[in-house]
Order: structure tokens, then C-alpha cells, then sequence
């Protein structure tokens, strides 16, 4: 599967759940960890596993099925790992803490909607 295909599909995903400022990068020409990091917001604990549950049910109707998952419990931080595209969604109070956009500025910002 494309991995375009499939950052696509997770932001469209996380757009579904209202996701605050979702950002998309292409990380092709910095990092061989993924070719995507998608960056999302939730206003709360149950908009966070929302906003992941919508991710993991739109790729599983693709049978994309994830790597791994970590976070889900305590929902301030979820990562799942997608191989090519790695999704963090944040709850807003950490995702300003941890500030992946200015760690992966080297990356391109991409604009789903286009």
C-alpha cells in the first residue's frame, strides 16, 4: 500500500474525529523510521482513543493493520505505528510540551485537503 494512501486515510481519520491542528510530514528524505509522521490533537481522554479507534478502523477496512501501539490507556500521548506512517495523536497539553513539529522542522509539511 501506498504509503501516501495511507497518511491520507489516517488524517482524513482523525479530520472524521475533529482532531485539533493535524499536521502531516514526509519524513522521506530525513529518516528511515517512517516516510509519514502525522501529528494530531484531542481536547480530552475520550476525543484522544476516539480519534485512534477512527484511525485503526479506517486502516483495518484497508487491512493495514498496525505495529504497534503504545499509550492507548492513559491517552496524553498515543503512538501507533503504522510502518510507513507513524500517528501520534496528543492530548493538547502535551503535544505543546513535547513539540514534535519543531523536532521534525527538517521534514516537509504536507496539505492533505489539496
Amino acid at each position: 500500500m501506498d504509503s501516501k494512501i495511507l497518511a491520507k486515510t489516517a488524517h482524513d481519520a482523525l479530520e472524521d474525529k475533529k482532531g485539533i491542528d493535524i499536521t502531516v510530514i514526509d519524513i522521506t528524505g530525513i529518516s528511515v523510521l517512517a516516510d509519514y509522521f502525522i501529528i494530531a490533537g484531542g481536547s480530552n481522554e475520550n476525543q484522544v482513543k476516539a480519534l485512534a479507534d477512527n484511525v485503526e478502523e479506517a486502516f483495518a477496512k484497508m487491512s493495514v493493520y498496525p505495529n504497534h501501539i503504545e499509550g492507548y490507556d492513559n491517552a496524553n500521548w498515543i503512538l501507533m505505528d503504522f510502518h510507513d506512517v507513524i500517528v501520534h495523536i496528543f492530548n493538547q497539553e502535551d503535544r505543546l510540551f513535547y513539540d514534535l513539529e519543531r523536532i521534525w522542522r527538517d521534514g516537509k509539511i504536507i496539505d492533505m485537503k489539496e
